[in-house]
């Protein structure tokens, strides 16, 4: 059990991430690749076979299943060589470049391969040329659908990094101006109550200039820090609450009972500070005899749960709380989309619950 003292911790800012876009398949997770990979091959054995029936109606002659092996063997060896070898080149006017001066190298490769399936034809038949000619031109189709297609899905996705750059934006100067807003109140009020404890009760005054101290290293060391952790989370919580406990005395006792190997998972700055600021505001200062605050943390199935429990008056209205915890709800929806989450309710014996729930990264 510990005893702490007051202050709004105040502290790191979010550092953001940007997204990079690196490939056309690259930049997706494997699983959206795969997707893509397996829609592309979908839709040009569909084209493939849409094909081989025109010729068969157009041309008297070859049967369907021969134009079918042809348009078959052209179309994939396309999807293979020109498409599948040019993916990962970053460069999207380099990529559609290669894959122009590839393209009768993989109709040639497709037509040999029809060569050798079927048994019909060779390099000396006329209608070999005439079938290589078709298929060129089939394929410069399909290739100015798959670019129109890439370019359509490229403006879709710089829409959405923009929009998510613009909101990570909006969070990131909310969040400085909260910590503006909280910083200064918070050493202000601090140093007053150093300045008013120096002729009556020195000693004290040395301690809660000792802990404003050890808050401020913490938060200067975040603040520079490209890492932050529940870890360093709950060190300025625990300086917070060792200031605070010069203004409430023995109304105020906590404790901070969270695993070591969970301290190291990784967490966004100014999510917990909220919910203890609420616990003291809404519970324990309006009650007379005060209260205790229990901080406790766990990782089960990928999830991160932080709760934060007092045994105050409990919940007065629905939306108590106020500007903080919406803050604190609106960060999570940003940062980790639905599953993100804070809960709030009365506890079982009095008091309030606060759970954090948010994915669990080192």
């Amino acid at each position: 059990m510990r005893w702490p003292c007051c202050h709004r911790a105040a502290h790191a800012r979010k550092r953001a991430r940007c997204s990079r876009a690196v490939s056309r398949w690259g930049s997706s997770p494997p699983s959206d690749a795969m997707k893509k990979i397996l829609s592309y091959l979908v839709s040009t054995l569909i084209f493939n076979t849409a094909i081989a029936g025109i010729l068969t109606l157009l041309m008297p002659g070859p049967l369907f299943w021969h134009n079918f092996i042809y348009s078959q063997c052209i179309g994939l060896s396309v999807l293979a060589l020109n498409v599948g070898a040019t993916a990962y080149l970053k460069n999207y006017l380099v990529r559609w470049l290669v894959r122009i001066l590839t393209l009768p190298l993989s109709v040639a490769v497709g037509m040999t391969l029809a060569f050798t399936l079927s048994g019909v034809g060779s390099w000396g038949d006329q209608y070999t040329w005439l079938t290589m000619t078709i298929g060129l031109f089939f394929s410069l189709i399909g290739g100015i659908t798959l670019l129109l297609s890439e370019r359509i899905e490229m403006e879709v996705e710089r829409h959405k990094l923009m929009k998510s750059e613009s909101l990570r934006r909006e969070i990131e100067a909310n969040l400085k101006l909260l910590q503006a807003q909280i910083e200064p109140h918070f050493l202000f009020n601090t140093l007053a109550n150093v300045g008013s404890l120096i002729d009556t009760d020195p000693v004290l005054a040395k301690h809660l200039l000792e802990r404003l101290n050890d808050w401020l290293r913490v938060a200067l060391v975040r603040a520079r820090s490209d890492r932050a952790t529940l870890g360093d989370e709950l060190d300025m919580l625990e300086n917070y609450l060792q200031i605070l406990k010069v203004r409430f005395g023995e109304r105020l006792r906590w404790l901070i009972d969270v695993p070591g190997d969970v301290r190291l998972v990784s967490f966004p700055p100014m999510l917990l500070q909220p919910l203890v600021e609420n616990a003291v505001r809404h519970g324990i200062e309006p009650k007379i005899g005060g209260g205790e605050i229990v901080i406790r943390a766990s990782i089960g199935n990928g999830m991160l749960y932080c709760e934060v429990r007092d045994d105050g008056v409990g919940i007065q209205s629905a939306d108590s709380g106020g500007a903080g915890l919406a803050n604190v709800r609106e960060r999570l929806a940003t940062l980790f989309g639905e599953q993100g989450r804070l809960v709030l309710h009365n506890g079982a014996h009095g008091g309030t619950v606060a759970t954090l729930e948010l994915p669990a990264k080192n």
